[in-house]
């Protein structure tokens, strides 16, 4: 008779812990608002929308990449000109914004490890239960002829990941998501996923249409700990995984 309310009782605080983020105080900075045109708008949220809108533009438009790095395609070669890129225009720039235009701490956008007891689960449990998910996705033949071109020695995708996505990160789940979150509530987690999705335009189709599913983790990862570390590590390892499964090396 005792093991069913201590049954409940265990799984009650265990969704306790799930889905109760660390604190964050909303600021009177991130409540301001300001009148265009008749728009009363979050200035923060808003200058977070619009950042986020150019650079991915700006992105997709190459037309900061020197031709050798266009011509490189998916190379890694083509790749690292792409992550360095990236790195200025989605980290350094709306970093920029939060010190100088924000005056506000890099630390309340996710670059801090935040709940890491919470971070480093989840990552772990997330990371087993993908695993076999990725390797079948490698074995696609669209998946096979997109990424296979990418493979190199391990150090190389590595870095090369690690400056694109924690730049994809920054800019997705901490400048614009925790902005968003801010201004508008927990809707914030989902609006970020749209841009996110958009980015992922001409990769494999079965990728970009589970954007929306893998968009809403990274999100809820980045809410749920206040880190855009943990979401950074675990896209790192699955875009290795299924770079190494796609190419053979695996």
């Amino acid at each position: 008779m005792t093991t069913r309310p201590l049954t409940r009782s265990i799984a009650a605080s265990a969704w306790t812990w799930l889905t109760t983020p660390p604190p964050d105080a909303v600021t009177d900075a991130d409540r301001r608002t300001i009148d265009l045109v008749g728009l009363r708008l979050p200035t923060r949220a808003s200058a977070a929308v619009a950042i986020a809108t150019f650079v991915l533009l700006v992105d997709f438009s190459r037309i900061l990449l020197p031709s050798t790095v266009i011509a490189a395609g998916r190379s890694p070669d083509g790749l690292r000109g792409v992550a360095l890129e990236r790195l200025v225009l989605f980290l350094v720039l709306p970093l920029v914004v939060v010190v100088l235009a924000f005056r506000d701490r890099p630390g309340r956008y996710g670059w801090t490890l935040g709940d890491w007891t919470a971070g480093s689960l989840l990552l772990l449990v997330g990371a087993v239960a993908m695993t076999p998910i990725v390797l079948w996705f490698a074995t696609l033949p669209d998946v096979r002829a997109y990424y296979a071109p990418s493979a190199a020695p391990l150090p190389h995708v590595l870095l090369t990941y690690a400056i694109d996505l924690t730049s994809a990160e920054s800019l997705f789940r901490g400048f614009l998501m925790f902005t968003l979150v801010r201004a508008v509530g927990p809707i914030g987690v989902l609006i970020a996923v749209m841009p996110f999705a958009y980015a992922h335009v001409g990769k494999p189709v079965l990728e970009l249409l589970s954007t929306l599913g893998g968009g809403l983790a990274y999100g809820w990862l980045a809410w749920r700990t206040r880190s855009i570390v943990w979401g950074s590590i675990a896209h790192v390892y699955i875009l290795s995984l299924v770079t190494f499964a796609a190419s053979g090396s695996a």
